[in-house]
């Protein structure tokens, strides 16, 4: 082990010795997106998470169609109506679809708030083949390829971590909360 002062040219750095990465450590770096987007385990995330969004789409286009019946019905009853109570009317209209536009908004976040939930669950669930790939490759570490600046594509390992994650985990469907 180095002490901080060796490794500085004889400066002294607070906070003792610490140990010192040999320059041929492997490093190796993985695409977490492409590695989501292009296993059957991340692809069965999105299928669920699409078809959330398109049932959440298909009750927004009938609530907004029984909306429109309504308020075109309180529309035609306005001529025989008292001003005071079609004000009324109106307004109760009015509060319900705005009642309604918060709760669709509501479940929309939670359809969002569970992809997130899932991708975060996903990078643990693969952690253990990343860890793998790790030990066999004698590496030291694993970097997510956002954080790298610059590297060689032979460091990369998503294409193995997507063949193992989908031969070890498959779609996941044991192991994701639904």
């Amino acid at each position: 082990m180095l002490s901080a002062q060796d490794e500085t040219n004889g400066l002294p750095l607070t906070g003792g010795d610490f140990p010192v990465a040999a320059a041929d450590t492997p490093i190796l770096t993985v695409d977490l997106e492409r590695l989501f987007q292009q296993t059957v385990f991340g692809q069965a995330v999105v299928e669920d998470y699409n078809a959330e969004r398109r049932a959440l789409a298909a009750e927004n286009r009938e609530i907004a169609e029984a909306l429109r019946t309504e308020e075109l019905d309180l529309a035609e009853r306005r001529p025989d109506m008292d001003p005071a109570v079609f004000r009324e009317e109106a307004q109760a209209f009015d509060e319900k679809a705005q009642g309604i536009r918060r709760a669709q908004d509501s479940k929309e976040a939670a359809i969002e708030d569970d992809l997130a939930r899932a991708q975060e669950e996903f990078v643990q669930v693969v952690q253990p083949v990343l860890g793998e790939i790790l030990v066999d490759r004698g590496a030291s570490v694993i970097l997510h390829q956002q954080s790298v600046l610059l590297s060689l594509d032979r460091i990369d390992v998503t294409d193995e971590a997507i063949a193992r994650v989908d031969e070890e985990i498959g779609d996941g469907a044991g192991l994701r909360q639904q």
